[in-house]
């Protein structure tokens, strides 16, 4: 049975920390291949050449990661193209060097409050994109601080929720409040007004960026199109 259909499934679990997408509907995978053996060879490429090196290091070792979790992988080969830091971020990955030892006289730190920052912000968006129909349907700040997650249709927003949350040490069962604040304390009827507003401003702030990158690099590849033509 083929591995890449699982390999590609894995890719799928890797997000772009600030857009809060998987890296392939973003189309930063380039290319992925997987030889008889289960060696499996996988290449990245982001919107710009200058892309944060610790977003792009993320995704880099995230893919790793992924990858080589799969059942049947006998190794894995991640690579970032054309980012001026690819060097250091594809030696450092395949060293297992974490993000210091990448940038050795550069980064002070690894990238796990990074992490947690991005995915707290993502939480703080799943808010809105769940309770926006809501608010659209008139229910009003008093049941909105009542309602928890058990009291949400089941959809891929909130299972995507429930993840980001529990990456973080948030509530996330059924009986967790559907609007809290970073500390995971309900948010109150006299506060969902402005909890919402901050909600919304941070869900489009992502997909803004989201929509940004996504020219950015559908741009980079139509002028290299150009370019080999």
């Amino acid at each position: 049975m083929s591995l890449e259909p699982a390999v590609w499934q894995a890719l799928g679990t890797v997000l772009d920390p600030e857009l809060d997408e998987p890296i392939t509907d973003l189309d930063f995978v380039e290319s992925c291949t997987v030889s008889p053996s289960g060696e499996v060879t996988v290449g990245l490429r982001l919107p710009t050449f200058f892309c944060a090196p610790n977003f792009s290091f993320l995704m880099v070792a995230d893919a790793y990661d992924a990858v080589s979790a799969v059942p049947g992988v006998t190794g894995a080969v991640v690579s970032l193209a054309d980012h001026h830091a690819s060097a250091e971020i594809n030696g450092g990955v395949a060293a297992h060097a974490g993000f210091v030892g990448s940038f050795e006289g550069e980064a002070t730190a690894e990238l796990d409050e990074l992490r947690h920052t991005f995915l707290a912000k993502a939480a703080l968006a799943g808010q809105d994109r769940l309770a926006r129909p809501l608010v659209d349907e008139g229910v009003g700040p008093d049941e909105l601080a009542g309602l928890t997650l058990a009291d949400v249709p089941d959809s891929m927003e909130l299972r995507r929720l429930r993840d980001r949350r529990m990456a973080i040490g948030l509530p996330y069962e059924d009986d967790a409040p559907l609007l809290i604040h970073p500390d995971g304390s309900r948010v109150t009827a006299a506060q969902v007004p402005l909890h919402l507003r901050r909600a919304r401003l941070q869900r489009v702030g992502i997909e803004t960026n989201g929509e940004y990158c996504k020219s950015l690099l559908k741009t980079r590849y139509s002028e290299e199109a150009k370019a080999r033509a």
